[in-house]
């Protein structure tokens, strides 16, 4: 899948969503390869794909990401990661990536993968690095031929499910000037808690190194409690399910009375950012305690509520989808207007791993962008 295709508007108007600046922090190097790519990489090697032809095979990963499971949901990254085990695949793949975010409209985003998962070639830690940031270079420089201006950093992941985390936290650091932005735990959630990894948090605390964590997905409330206090997560991976710690009395039909609990209050009260991703969050049931439909999710919740929401892919290609996508999708369920899409893209920015002066620039670019639509 590429994402160059088809240009969203923002519901009842002429305005071009895709044109828009916007910031992407949710996003995974694994999850958003083209399909033809895919078909080309596995015929290099001699991978057998469950589907022999580029439109078939997007279809396969949309179909089966869509089982309401998470754990079945990550099974698919079986193929991509398969074809991503060179250092030119990896370099390739990057460089579609950001070429692609940019086609989007993307102005900045954070990648994140587990350089723990392409060693089966023989390639080390540092080299696999070394080879994204290579792509991303090279994306960068794509999109510049092109007239589009895009920053790309690296979140460095680690398996929670595996025993590697201080080995990629330190992998991270190494890295930091050289694209490496931030850190985060990925996988299988439940049953794997942050803290399982309290010794790379510290060490990343102790070297002043952000993190974000995937919590809230298919886990609950002590995932993200484990989240914030054990892994000291500036971010919330998805953290959809907060919305657990919320309740709702509707005395009549006039009168709705919203309680935080403690954890929900202290994310809004610190303003960590939620990295929601609408439609995976349904692909993988993380919102099946309020429904199954876009309009069941609780980001309009969220957002009205105070909290600092983002909107995010999570994975493009399991969800045929990009940021201006996501976006037309929550305009056109929860009627948003351009003020209301501005105002996540500003959360957004405000939650990079960012100096503090170039999240003010960023949020300048955002604005400015908005300003023209």
């Amino acid at each position: 899948m590429s994402d160059r295709g088809e240009e969203y508007f923002l519901s009842g108007t002429d305005i071009s969503i895709s044109s828009l600046p916007k910031v992407s922090l949710h996003d995974h190097l694994d999850g958003g390869l083209r399909a033809g790519t895919i078909v080309e990489l596995s015929d290099a090697i001699g991978f057998d794909l469950p589907a022999s032809t580029p439109d078939d095979l997007a279809d396969w990963f949309e179909t089966s990401a869509g089982s309401g499971s998470l754990v079945d949901y990550l099974k698919t990254f079986d193929v991509t990661i398969a074809v991503m085990q060179t250092r030119e695949g990896l370099s390739r793949v990057a460089r579609e990536f950001v070429q692609d975010l940019a086609a989007d409209g993307v102005v900045y985003g954070e990648v994140r993968w587990a350089p723990e998962q392409h060693l089966a070639s023989g390639l080390t830690l540092d080299q696999t690095v070394e080879a994204v940031q290579a792509g991303i270079e090279q994306g960068i420089d794509d999109a510049r031929a092109e007239g589009r201006v895009i920053r790309v950093g690296q979140l460095i992941t680690a398996m929670r499910h595996a025993d590697r985390a201080m080995e990629i936290a330190e992998l991270a650091v190494r890295h930091r000037d050289r694209g490496a932005v931030g850190f985060d735990i990925a996988g299988a959630e439940l049953g794997f808690p942050a803290g399982n990894h309290r010794a790379a948090f510290d060490y990343l605390a102790q070297q002043y190194f952000p993190v974000t964590v995937h919590a809230g997905e298919a886990d609950g409330l002590d995932s993200i409690r484990g989240a914030l206090f054990d892994g000291r997560a500036l971010r919330l991976g998805h953290g959809v399910r907060l919305a657990e710690d919320i309740t709702i009395e509707r005395q009549d039909d006039e009168s709705t009375y919203v309680t935080l609990g403690g954890l929900s209050q202290w994310v809004k009260d610190r303003e960590i950012a939620l990295e929601l991703s609408p439609s995976s969050n349904l692909q993988t049931g993380a919102i099946e305690k309020w429904g199954d439909d876009l309009s069941d999710h609780p980001f309009d919740l969220l957002y009205q509520l105070g909290f600092k929401v983002t909107v995010n892919t999570d994975n493009r290609l399991m969800s045929n989808t990009t940021i201006s996508r996501e976006l037309a999708l929550l305009s056109d369920v929860f009627d948003y207007d351009l003020t209301d899409l501005e105002t996540f893209q500003l959360n957004a920015a405000a939650a990079t791993f960012l100096p503090l002066e170039d999240r003010e620039e960023l949020a300048d670019v955002i604005s400015e962008g908005f300003d023209e639509a």
